[in-house]
């Protein structure tokens, strides 16, 4: 079995929850010229398999396939599988958000799977740590998006083990690096609530607003003020303050 362009087409209309209630955009594009980093391929660069693209085409001219232009891009391209394609939207300004591909929809979380291959909830690409707001504020994630995040991802998986397998693995390597690091990774479980797995295999258990972590610049106002200004940009101005 495989997932086709019908099924994605059904994925796309039921998945149309913002990850929180607040553009979280306006937070990181000071830190990235301006661009939120999610929507810029020097930052993130979105993979869809062959039959998403397929339907992309059909619906849109928003996205073309990534061409690489340094070692990094070419890594990525080089090292996918061949069911997969990198692409590239025409940017934020330009976004249709019927038509973003599964990938911007979910970033920047990832399907948590365990050792005993149980989808438990939604983990974040922690590579993003210093440039998107979101992971400095998991509490805020909306309920919805956390509900049709994993709806999506079950009928996914259901269609094409090889993705759960590819999650699974990539989940494997972040307790990998947590260890090393010797920090528990932070998981939104599917009822909405907060899990925290423990470095070492030490299991998961029960998390608090205070396990979740705050990662600089968006640590404080003082340190995302200083970070905005080292990079060229302007602060925004948000009513109520910065949500920091």
């Amino acid at each position: 079995m495989a997932v086709k362009k019908a099924d994605y087409a059904k994925i796309y209309r039921n998945f149309e929850a913002p990850v929180l209630r607040f553009d979280c955009g306006r937070m990181c594009a000071p830190l990235n010229d301006g661009e939120p980093v999610c929507c810029t391929a020097d930052n993130a660069v979105p993979v869809v398999n062959k039959a998403e693209w397929k339907l992309l085409k059909k619906r849109t001219d928003l996205w073309h396939r990534f061409v690489p232009t340094d070692a990094a891009g070419r890594e990525i391209v080089d090292g996918l599988a061949k069911s997969c394609l990198a692409i590239e939207c025409k940017g934020a300004r330009s976004c249709e958000r019927e038509n973003r591909s599964l990938s911007c929809r979910t970033f920047p979380f990832f399907p948590y799977i365990t050792k005993e291959r149980e989808f438990v909830g939604l983990a974040v690409y922690w590579t993003f740590e210093d440039r998107c707001w979101v992971i400095s504020n998991l509490a805020k994630v909306d309920r919805k998006f956390v509900d049709e995040f994993v709806a999506a991802y079950e009928a996914v998986f259901r269609k094409d083990p090889e993705e759960f397998d590819v999650m699974r693995d990539w989940t494997a390597t972040m307790r990998r690096v947590f260890s090393r690091w010797d920090r528990p990774i932070p998981v939104i479980a599917r009822d909405g609530g907060w899990v925290r797995v423990l470095p070492h295999g030490g299991g998961i258990k029960k998390a608090k607003k205070k396990h979740l972590g705050k990662h600089w610049p968006f640590t404080s106002e003082k340190a995302y003020r200083r970070a905005v200004k080292e990079a060229g940009g302007k602060v925004p101005k948000i009513d109520g303050g910065l949500p920091l």
